[in-house]
């Protein structure tokens, strides 16, 4: 037993406000004076973390309420603050925007994630569900967090306010502490943002100009990832971090962190998760890193060193073979389609996937990985490990899904219901192989192919430890 660590939420009246430039400064500004911050991010996000993590100097990690379970958060915290002085938790969308009935929740606005989901049970029945499930406010709640507002003061003064007022107001279990003012113009409009929050009683813990180089690229599915944007990534955390550093109390921060109550909690731990297993004989796991497959969860090698593996990284860019002894292979998902050249040139490892896959070699891919596994994606050849082509589509796919497998494969038992995300805009044709993965609604979708599992579907390893330990325990080969 151990107790939640000082932490702090940040949050914002919508998407768009800024949070992630806030989050990121101030992670960057903290670990630079000697505060050692573990990052979080609340919802499926497989790009903030990226960012997170060039901040602070360790892994940026995901709270999903939903793909995790409410009951794991707490211990997700305090596992992945393990060693750090506090924790901040970047949230998602507005503070109380959670999982929308009957479309479904699906994340931040980077992506235009408020389009509407495909199926009609993205979100929880109505038994269950209060309207805000999912939602920053939510998490903000169980972990018994402080939440600072960022907002952008754009267009407004006094009128702040009454916004404020709302906020603090609407759900007094969640009223923000204090409010870090975004995207200020002079140093007038700031003295009359100052004198509106006063007029309420929020404390301002900042108040930061507007800086348009700080902008990160973006493209069809929200910004580029921070493994992607390399070089140019690492400047831009450096300048969110400078402006940070200047234009919040990072000391009043703190001290809002450590009011936060210091609650008992069992920390998630990978060997408990996955139970009793043989970890003298352990077998090479390769997972798929590098540029084009970061939408991975830190979780996820950690049970499966937990259930016996040996996780080894491959780049598919650069890596011209599967690593020696390898006897299982995770295909995590990414941006395959904006490195269709080097993936398809890299003739040496497709071929020697497809020999893995078709061997029997097990294999487990989400997203990019099944598309990197199929005949072509946009023209280009691919793996050739299933027959379906891929292509980019006319709309965004995304929002909860809530799936049954329809056979044995190497991460499910047929008949076993998950819980689980989409997040793509290409389209594979078929959609489903002649044995699917999942079925829901009035749909199949995906492949599972000998002891090959593949599928649009992302689901979080923390929240289904029994599907790691099933793919670790199936594996076959020398040790």
């Amino acid at each position: 037993m151990v107790v939640l660590p000082p932490r702090v939420v940040i949050a914002a009246p919508s998407s768009g406000s800024g949070k992630t430039t806030i989050t990121t400064g101030l992670l960057g500004a903290l670990a630079a004076r000697g505060t050692v911050p573990a990052p979080f991010k609340i919802g499926p996000d497989y790009v903030d973390p990226g960012y997170h993590a060039l901040a602070a100097g360790r892994p940026g990690r995901n709270l999903d309420p939903v793909l995790c379970g409410v009951d794991r958060l707490a211990p997700l915290v305090a596992h992945g603050a393990t060693g750090a002085a506090l924790a901040v938790v970047e949230g998602v969308m507005g503070l109380f925007d959670g999982r929308l009935a009957p479309g479904g929740w699906s994340g931040d606005s980077k992506a235009s994630l408020l389009a509407p989901s495909d199926s009609n049970d993205a979100f929880l029945p109505p038994e269950r569900s209060r309207p805000d499930d999912g939602s920053t406010a939510h998490v903000a709640r169980v972990l018994e967090a402080p939440v600072v507002l960022v907002v952008d003061a754009r267009g407004q003064h006094r009128s702040i306010a009454a916004l404020l007022h709302g906020f603090r107001t609407f759900d007094p279990a969640v009223a923000p502490a204090g409010v870090i003012l975004n995207r200020v113009g002079t140093e007038r409009h700031a003295d009359a943002l100052r004198a509106a929050c006063a007029e309420v009683g929020v404390p301002v813990l900042g108040v930061v100009p507007r800086r348009a180089e700080l902008a990160v690229p973006s493209r069809h599915l929200g910004l580029i990832t921070a493994a992607e944007h390399g070089a140019d990534a690492r400047a831009a955390v450096d300048a969110m971090t400078a402006l940070v550093a200047a234009h919040v109390d990072l000391d009043a921060v703190e001290r809002l962190a450590r009011s936060a109550p210091a609650t008992p909690v069992e920390a998630w731990d990978p060997v408990l998760e996955v139970g009793p297993t043989d970890r003298r004989a352990r077998r090479v796991v390769a997972v798929a890193g590098g540029p084009a497959f970061t939408f991975g969860y830190p979780e996820h090698a950690e049970l499966l060193q937990a259930a016996g593996g040996e996780v080894v990284v491959v780049d598919p860019l650069r890596d011209e073979a599967l690593p020696e002894r390898t006897a299982g292979l995770v295909l995590p998902g990414g941006f395959p389609e904006e490195h269709l050249e080097d993936l398809s040139a890299n003739v040496a490892l497709r071929s020697a996937v497809e020999a893995f896959a078709t061997a029997g070699g097990a294999v487990h891919a989400e997203c990019g990985g099944l598309l990197y596994l199929g005949r072509s994606l946009d023209g280009s050849p691919m793996c050739g490990v299933l027959d379906a082509d891929a292509a980019m589509g006319p709309r965004l796919t995304l929002g909860y899904r809530t799936a049954t497998a329809v056979a044995d494969s190497p991460v499910a038992a047929a008949g076993e219901t998950v819980t689980g995300h989409e997040f793509h805009r290409t389209v594979t044709t078929p959609r489903a192989g002649s044995t699917p993965a999942w079925s829901w609604d009035d749909t199949t979708e995906g492949f599972v192919q000998g002891s090959v599992h593949a599928s649009y579907l992302h689901t979080h390893p923390a929240g289904r430890p029994e599907a790691v330990r099933r793919f670790v325990a199936g594996l076959v080969g020398p040790p």
